[in-house]
């Protein structure tokens, strides 16, 4: 077929299926996909919620005439038999990061507003993955009308445990050979072809908790700068001091819940963030309220909390790739009269997890506390003058009329798992977004129905080339 005439049935593909594509997102947000490790199970590995989710993304994927199967619960794959048992495949991912607070609409519902999608995993990777189905649906009919099978097998893979580890990844590469090209509607326009390394660490107090400070508890997931935090105290709430961005709760018997305001964001984009539990520690030890070892882990905090790019705790580095590394405090909790601490690294490869660990452990010594590595994944790289890229790259020009460069990128994808991979859409950093419409991670979470719309374009036509390739 030419491109041309592929263009145009392609356009009307999309405005036939669009209100489907819209429902089938919502039955997906519908389900509060979050991890509940407590409470899984054989079959569910990451509990009940994913497991629901991952079930009704099967089942749309049959609906659309794909031979869909579940794997175990860690993940499922949907596929269009092609003339190769060589594949090409599509990655999303149907688990999501905890609703969060500050949410104007349902979050486990998609509210349409002014031609913007809005709920908790609309953007984020919902949308995206029920994107990637119909596109091997507009090839499903192809088939069924020509009657001809696509040069290579055509293969959605249901993600279910992204944003918590990606720990379904290998268990789906012990049982499947690699594809032969991978890309995941999972990040940005034009194309994402690195990755920073993901470096995830936890730091524990010794049992200090109780002097002054009862509790500490700020931020949803480490891969997250939290917007709140808030901690109780053992203080008279008129004898605290009046500050901007803090309020503070009169509780009983002497206490009081004295709650920061910050500005969230992912991880890996913390320019323009306020980590609300910097903002936290530090009234905290301006206001004095806090026992003599607990000043010792507030002052570790502010050191923490003091930089985004690692300067404040002996860890800034960059390379001409990657740039800068970055460097958050995603949670804070209160376990048993201690007080742990998350924190989460993006970084280039002019630095090592080992050395991140190594500067890390040192601060935690010097504080009284414990430290320990939860994750490391080194950076990510794929050549952008690859045939792959380079033909993605092109189906984005042509759509968008602008020239796509590949970028690379401080957030963790599952392009970084397979041989020949990139993240490939659908948020196009170039429309310009009302205000009222959140970003991934945090309240409102949000995108555009016209960008959806040309990514499913571009999506098709991409990989209709790629078959060609």
């Amino acid at each position: 077929m030419a491109d041309e005439e592929l263009r145009a049935r392609v356009d009307t593909y999309v405005d036939e299926v669009w209100e489907d594509v819209v429902e089938d997102i919502r039955t997906l947000v519908q389900v509060e996909s979050v991890e509940d490790l407590d409470h899984a199970e054989p079959g569910k590995p990451w509990g009940p919620k994913p497991y629901e989710a991952l079930s009704r993304a099967i089942a749309i994927a049959r609906r659309l005439g794909l031979d869909a199967h579940d794997l175990d619960g860690y993940l499922g794959y949907a596929d269009l038999e092609g003339a190769s048992p060589r594949y090409i495949a599509t990655i999303a991912h149907t688990d999501i990061v905890p609703l969060g607070l500050g949410w104007t609409v349902d979050p486990l519902d998609v509210t349409r507003r002014d031609g913007y999608l809005l709920g908790r995993g609309v953007l984020d990777d919902k949308g995206p993955f029920v994107l990637s189905l119909y596109a091997a649906h507009f090839f499903c009919r192809q088939v069924a009308e020509t009657g001809q099978r696509l040069p290579y097998t055509l293969r959605c893979i249901i993600g279910n445990n992204e944003e918590t580890g990606m720990c379904d990844v290998p268990y789906y590469l012990e049982r499947f050979p690699q594809p032969a090209f991978c890309f995941s509607p999972d990040a940005d326009f034009p194309l994402i072809c690195g990755e920073k390394g993901v470096y995830h660490g936890e730091f524990t107090s010794a049992e200090i908790a109780g002097d002054k400070i009862i509790e500490l508890d700020g931020g949803t997931v480490p891969n997250a700068i939290p917007g709140l935090a808030c901690a109780v105290v053992r203080a008279h709430a008129d004898e605290l001091p009046v500050e901007d961005g803090i309020e503070i709760e009169y509780l009983d018997d002497g206490r009081a819940r004295v709650t920061a305001q910050g500005k969230g964001g992912h991880a890996s984009l913390p320019a323009d963030t306020v980590n609300a539990i910097g903002v936290l520690v530090r009234y905290l030890l301006d206001a004095g309220v806090c026992g003599e070892d607990e000043r010792t882990f507030l002052e570790l905090e502010r050191t923490l909390t003091a930089s985004t790019d690692g300067s404040s705790s002996g860890i800034a580095a960059a390379d001409d790739k990657f740039g800068p590394l970055t460097c958050i405090q995603g949670t804070i909790r209160t376990r048993e009269g201690r007080f742990v601490q998350t924190i989460d690294s993006r970084y280039p490869t002019s630095i090592t997890g080992d050395g991140i660990t190594s500067a890390m452990s040192k601060l935690a010594e010097g504080a009284g506390c414990s430290y320990r590595v939860l994750a490391d994944e080194p950076p990510f790289y794929i050549e952008p003058t690859s045939p792959e890229i380079q033909t993605l790259l092109a189906t984005y020009d042509e759509y968008t009329g602008r020239e796509g460069k590949p970028l690379v990128i401080g957030g963790g994808t599952y392009a970084r798992h397979f041989g020949r991979a990139c993240a490939f859409g659908p948020y196009d950093p170039d429309e310009q977004v009302p205000a009222w419409v959140g970003m991934e991670h945090g309240p409102d979470e949000g995108i555009s129905e016209r960008s959806l719309k040309t990514a499913l374009k571009i999506y098709i036509v991409s990989i209709a080339r790629l078959m060609r390739l």
